[in-house]
Formats: structure tokens, C-alpha cells, sequence
């Protein structure tokens, strides 16, 4: 092992029940490295992640950390090591104060007193490191993300960690959040730190990157320097083709409006009127906490509106719970998948047919009727799978989002509100979903789409509102979305 690595994994082999996702891998760490690993969802970066943090166990292969071969990791043996990973999710205590997270399990202690000023002096020496303005007594919870990674990344330096794997670190972060996280991390790495960064943000990633790795389907494909890459050569080595980095949407006929809301307020939302028709996609774009999701709450009947009126197909009608909209042919593809669209620890025959229960006059579960719905649309939408029984834990997210589809497929739904459709999956998982959208369309369905993505809001909308303040900024054409709009809007300026 050369004496540049940190970190040396040779010929892993792993496999689970109906899958195998590493066949004779390998991949190794600089000191002082940010080595960026990108792949498609289900290419095998989260059981990458599990093995080097010891939530996983190899099958066959050999990990070597500073040249000495490590027998077997466990959670805490990757700590003791230096080895910390920092997830996707917060993983703090939301109630407890900054310096009481940094020393959750860790206490110094003075006799048998904390010794609190001990803590608060080391934790300021080392948020000032971080370039953080945060103060040892804030309370985690009431913090912004990007705030909240920080405290995790101090954490990790206050462990004395040599390696830290950032796994999707910046999703639903601000603009100004992720350049300060990429800014930290640069300085991490210079102050010999070793960074093992996940991310589908290809811009970030060559924003930090000294080397690039790319899995796909659990092999190496690609690892070179980053300044040896562009961002068209790791998509294609991710997809294995070639794919363009804007979507080429279909045009489809636009119909009459099926969907309006007229004055509508509460949950956050001031005055808010809009309109969506057949076969058209409404974007709605805004800067996190400008009232997006909260918007969509009031359209599905999952909040209460304070005033307004909605009408669906010309009619009014009131929205008074998920259930009421279900029954008026909504449905509602939720950003948090994993924790409202599904229920992980179940197989895909229970999960497909649940929201269709609500249209039945006797909701109860028939085991046949639901096995056979969720291999319809099992092929339908492609979903990878081994069987209809496979609990969605398992799934990548790509496929989960999929079975969250297939979920409101199965009502038959005409007016799907999708809240972030492809946040979190890969470019070609992107792809597919976006094929999917348009099929929605030509079957004479409306889509309100709310997006982050400025590509994905671009290429897919018909049209697109702009919120700002939980209030609509200004409507955007076809013709007239643009990067450059979209954020004058969002921020309050003017077009130009």
C-alpha cells in the first residue's frame, strides 16, 4: 500500500438476498484527498459507505487504513480508527444544545462534575476552525441545515477523525449553505483531512473534487482526476451512455383546465391563485421556506385553508383531507419519500394498492388483488425488483420513487402535485421519471410540479409560478423561464 493512501479497499465482494452489489471492487483515499464518488441509485454507494463505516460486513476482499490490515469494523472500531461518516439525515439531538451535541457520549468531566468549561472553550476553538458563526449554546433544532452539518462536521474534527464520508451532504440546503460546506471542506482537506464526498450535484463535485470515482452496478468504472473529466464524461460513465444534461421533453396537447385555486390562504400562504390544465405541467419554483410545500398542503387537503376556493373541473369543491382530494382524483408524490410516501419495512404488494383503498366502499386488503396490481405496475413502470415481495427498504431510491408512482397510479388519479420528483436519484433515474411525467400527460393529466432543480424546471414546465413570502412573486411562459428570471422573482427584484 502506497504511503499516499489513507485508505485501501481491495477485491470486496458483497451480496444480499436476491442481489449481488459488489463483485471484486476496489478503491483507495489520498491523505488529504477529496475523492467524489458518483453513481446512479442501486449502483452501490450507500453498501460502499456501510462497509467503511462497519454497519456492514464484507463478503470476501481486504480493507487496509494506514497500511495496516484492518480485520474486521465495526461501527464503533471505524470511530476509534478515524473514521466518521456524516449522512444525508441529521443525525443530532434537536432539543440539545451545540456543545451538549459535540459531547453526547463523550462528557469531560472534572471529578464528577462536567466540566463544561473545558467543552465550551474546545468547541468554540473548533467552530471557529469551521469558520462558523455559531455559538456553543444555540439549540441544534432551530438551526438551518447547513448549520446543522456543521455541527455534525465538528463533531467529527472533535473526534479527531482522519476520514470523513459525506454521504448527499447539501440536499435542501441554501444556494449560500453549500458554497460555505464546500468552502469547509476545502480547508479540511488541507489541513490533511481525508474526504470521501457522495453527492448527484455533479457542479459540486467539480467544485472540490481532486479525484472522481464512478460505480455502476457495483464496479469501478471510472476513477481519475477530476481535472481530467468533464461533467458529460461522468454522467456517461454513470449511465454507461451517453445522456444529455437538460431533458429534451415531448411536447404534449394542452386541454382545459381541470385544476384552479382562486385566493387561497393558510398554512403560511397569503392570497395564492393558480390553474393548471390537461396535459400541462405547472412548475412551481421559489427559494427554500418561500411557501412551495406549503402550498401543496393546501391543495391535497392535508392543511386547512383559512380562505379561498378550489375547483376541479370547473366545479367547487372542498378539499377538507387527503382523503376528500384522493376521492376528487388527486394525488400527492410527497419530496420525503421515504418517510410519507412509503412504508420501507413492508414489500411492494402492500404498499402499491394503499392509496387506492380510499376509493373502495370496503378499504380492506386482498392479498391477490393487491399482488396482482403491484406486478402490473411492476412492469409498467419498470421497477427493478427481485419480486413484488421485496420490502422498499431495499429498493434504491430511484426505484422507491417509482413504487411512490405506481402508488397513485393505481387510483387513477387526473391531477398529480409532485413536491421535488427527482430529488435525491441519479441522472438516469431522472430520466426515466420524466418519461413518466410525460406519459401522465399524454393520458390527459395535469401535473403540479414543484422543484428546486432549475434544468428539471426549465425543460419540464409549461409554465411556472415563482413564490416568495408564501405569496406568488410573478408567473413565468414558457418562453420567458429562465435561470435568471426564476431567481428575480424568488428574491424580490425585477426581470430584465
Amino acid at each position: 500500500m502506497s504511503s499516499d493512501l489513507i485508505l485501501k479497499m481491495e477485491g470486496i465482494w458483497k451480496s444480499f438476498p436476491g442481489v449481488t452489489v459488489f463483485e471484486n471492487f476496489d478503491f483507495d483515499l489520498r491523505r488529504g484527498e477529496i475523492h467524489c464518488i458518483c453513481g446512479e441509485n442501486g449502483a452501490g454507494k450507500s453498501t460502499l459507505i456501510k462497509i467503511l463505516s462497519g454497519a456492514h460486513q464484507p463478503d470476501r476482499g481486504t480493507v487496509y487504513f494506514n497500511g495496516e490490515k484492518v480485520e474486521s469494523l465495526s461501527p464503533r472500531s471505524a470511530m476509534e480508527i478515524g473514521i466518521q461518516t456524516i449522512y444525508q439525515e441529521h443525525n443530532s439531538f434537536p432539543l440539545l444544545n451545540v456543545v451538549e451535541n459535540l459531547y453526547t457520549g463523550n462528557e469531560k468531566v472534572n471529578g464528577i462534575v462536567l466540566d463544561m468549561k473545558t467543552m465550551v472553550s474546545k468547541a468554540e476553538e473548533i467552530l471557529k476552525h469551521l469558520h462558523s458563526d455559531l455559538s456553543p449554546f444555540d439549540i441544534v433544532g432551530r438551526l438551518g441545515s447547513g448549520a446543522q452539518k456543521s455541527v455534525e462536521i465538528a463533531k467529527a474534527l472533535l473526534q479527531e477523525s482522519k476520514v470523513i464520508i459525506l454521504d448527499e451532504p447539501t440536499a435542501s440546503f441554501t444556494q449560500t449553505e453549500i458554497e460555505h460546506l464546500l468552502n469547509v471542506i476545502k480547508k479540511l482537506a488541507q489541513s490533511g483531512i481525508s474526504i470521501i464526498y457522495i453527492s448527484h450535484h455533479i457542479e459540486e463535485v467539480f467544485q472540490i473534487a481532486d479525484r472522481v470515482t464512478v460505480i455502476r452496478d457495483g464496479v469501478n468504472v471510472l476513477t481519475d482526476d477530476a481535472a481530467n473529466l468533464n461533467e458529460q464524461k461522468v454522467i456517461s460513465a454513470m449511465v454507461g451512455r451517453d445522456v444529455s444534461l437538460f431533458y429534451d421533453r415531448k411536447e404534449v396537447a394542452v386541454g382545459e383546465t381541470v385544476f384552479e385555486a382562486r385566493g387561497l390562504s393558510g398554512n403560511g400562504v397569503t392570497d395564492v391563485s393558480l390553474y393548471v390544465r390537461r396535459g400541462e405541467i405547472l412548475g412551481i419554483a421559489g427559494m427554500v421556506g418561500s411557501g412551495r410545500t406549503e402550498l401543496a398542503e393546501l391543495l391535497f387537503g392535508s392543511k386547512a385553508a383559512a380562505a379561498g376556493e378550489v375547483l376541479i373541473n370547473g366545479e367547487k369543491v372542498d378539499l377538507k383531507s387527503p382523503q376528500s382530494a384522493i376521492l376528487h382524483d388527486m394525488c400527492f408524490i410527497t419530496e420525503d419519500r421515504q418517510n410519507s410516501g412509503l412504508f420501507l419495512d413492508h414489500p411492494l404488494d402492500k404498499n402499491i394498492p394503499i392509496a387506492s383503498y380510499a376509493k373502495t366502499a370496503t378499504p380492506l386488503a386482498l392479498p391477490r388483488e393487491d399482488e396482482k396490481l403491484a406486478r402490473h405496475y411492476v412492469d409498467a413502470l419498470a421497477i427493478t425488483t427481485p419480486s413484488v415481495f421485496q420490502k422498499v427498504v431495499y429498493l434504491s431510491g430511484g426505484n422507491q420513487q417509482k413504487v411512490v408512482l405506481a402508488k397513485w397510479f393505481a387510483t387513477e388519479a387526473d391531477i398529480f402535485i409532485f413536491d421535488e420528483p427527482t430529488r435525491g436519484i441519479d441522472v438516469g433515474a431522472k430520466e426515466e421519471i420524466y418519461k413518466l411525467m410525460v406519459e401522465i400527460l399524454e393520458q390527459k393529466k395535469a401535473i403540479i410540479m414543484i422543484s428546486s432543480d432549475m434544468p428539471e424546471l426549465i425543460a419540464m414546465s409549461n409554465r411556472v409560478l415563482v413564490m416568495r413570502n408564501g405569496s406568488v412573486a410573478g408567473q413565468l411562459d414558457k418562453n420567458e423561464v429562465s435561470e435568471e428570471n426564476v431567481l428575480a422573482y424568488s428574491i424580490g427584484g425585477s426581470l430584465n
